[in-house]
């Protein structure tokens, strides 16, 4: 299954005539070291890595996505970004698409067995990358490659010889399966091979660096073992902090419905980043901001001399939506945000609260209640009825309204009682 729509050149090309030529990197070691820790988890083998950038030679980074859902969000711009960075350095970006690992399904994490996607979801969802992943990437500086390329042409015989490389014991030293296996959970047989595969991908490509979040790091270590099998040079890895969504606690994920999407509207970015708590604003400004570290540390200084932190954070939402759209939008976005909380008259220092809950969201009177806005649900079903509710300064009416887990939002209940709420 080779996707050759969205394929922008031909992988044996590429091996074979080196298309994307790059130049000598001339930038000082010192200087790019820097850069590539700014923000980073941690480097393996940190020695090795300064090694191949005095080299002087463009290096092969590596970073794989699965295509299991249609849209890519601020939780995968994490590697994008540190991709960016690589590439302003001046080395090749291998932007590899995992739509035959997708069909396996990445037990990274998982206490059940993912469910593989199908052809056609996988191909869907790879197509949805195209105008996505270059918001941010140089498309004339990036390779885009699928590993159903090569899984394909796999033989049994080659699988059989790539599954020799691991023990059953080493691959439950991975947190996920030990855990599963030790509560007498189900383990697949084919979810030992993820790992196999993504690590083989760094095998076919030559990586040099390999990139991924704190949660790939077991697979990350997978493709410097087997590159070290097939006689190739191991590549360093470097891992990346794990983003949190709008709760401010699990994982940035469409599934947990606390992502906010790449392809969301400008008033939406800009409106979802304004809801998160001023103590997760570091965090996302850490993690996603291009601004300089001198220039995050002035905000902090400010912030501590008593600016108010949602100046802040109106600065850092515009930089983001002008990223994924344009200066124009950005300047919309936010002249629409501050219109309505000026028409709202909603105070700048409202309580931040959180609920927490199992289920997948939490009724909009238990809500309201739960977080003292009135004094029991039948009040704030009475309070809807009567027109006298906010949320984000639009009257609410539907005593069905659920607020989903993951969701934040500015409540606003008769004319003095508000406060920012998130469901966790």
């Amino acid at each position: 299954m080779r996707m050759e729509a969205f394929v922008y050149v031909d992988y044996d090309t590429i091996l074979a005539r080196r298309i994307i030529k790059l130049e000598k990197v001339m930038v000082p070691v010192k200087v790019a070291l820097a850069e590539i820790q700014r923000g980073a988890e941690e480097i393996l083998v940190e020695s090795e890595l300064i090694e191949k950038l005095e080299s002087g030679r463009p290096l092969r980074i590596k970073a794989g996505f699965d295509p299991t859902a249609p849209d890519l969000h601020l939780g995968h711009t994490v590697l994008l970004n540190k991709l960016k960075q690589f590439q302003d350095l001046g080395h090749e970006i291998l932007f590899l698409i995992g739509d035959f690992t997708a069909m396996i399904g990445d037990p990274t994490g998982k206490n059940v067995t993912r469910k593989p996607l199908t052809t056609e979801q996988v191909k869907e969802n790879s197509n949805s990358y195209k105008e996505q992943v270059f918001k941010i990437l140089d498309p004339q500086k990036t390779t885009v490659v699928f590993n159903s390329h090569w899984m394909n042409l796999m033989t049994s015989s080659d699988m059989i010889r790539l599954a020799s490389n691991h023990t059953v014991a080493r691959m439950l030293e991975r947190d996920d399966f030990d855990k599963r296996y030790k509560n007498g959970q189900s383990i697949a047989i084919h979810e030992f091979l993820y790992p196999l595969i993504q690590g083989y991908d760094s095998v076919e490509l030559n990586a040099d660096v390999e990139l991924g979040g704190t949660d790939q790091k077991f697979n990350l270590l997978m493709g410097r073992e087997l590159q070290k099998s097939y006689g190739k040079p191991q590549q360093s890895i470097l891992t990346m902090p794990i983003l949190e969504g709008l709760d401010g606690i699990q994982k940035m994920s469409k599934s947990l419905n606390n992502f906010i999407a790449i392809n969301d509207s400008p008033k939406n970015v800009f409106g979802k980043l304004m809801s998160i708590s001023d103590e997760l604003m570091w965090r996302y400004i850490n993690l996603l901001s291009f601004r300089t570290v001198v220039e995050i540390q002035k905000w902090r200084d400010d912030v501590a001399g008593g600016k108010n932190p949602i100046e802040i954070k109106k600065d850092f939402a515009e930089e983001m939506v002008e990223r994924f759209n344009d200066t124009a939008a950005a300047k919309q976005a936010r002249e629409g945000f501050e219109n309505q909380f000026k028409k709202g008259k909603i105070p700048e220092d409202i309580p931040e609260i959180k609920l927490s809950t199992v289920k997948e969201g939490i009724p909009i009177a238990n809500v309201l209640k739960d977080a003292g806005l009135t004094t029991s649900t039948s009040e704030a079903i009475r309070m809807l009825k009567q027109g006298a509710v906010k949320m984000d300064s639009q009257k609410i009416d539907d005593r069905s309204l659920v607020i989903m887990k993951g969701e934040g939002h500015i409540f606003q209940v008769g004319k003095r009682k508000y406060a920012k709420i998130f469901v966790i």
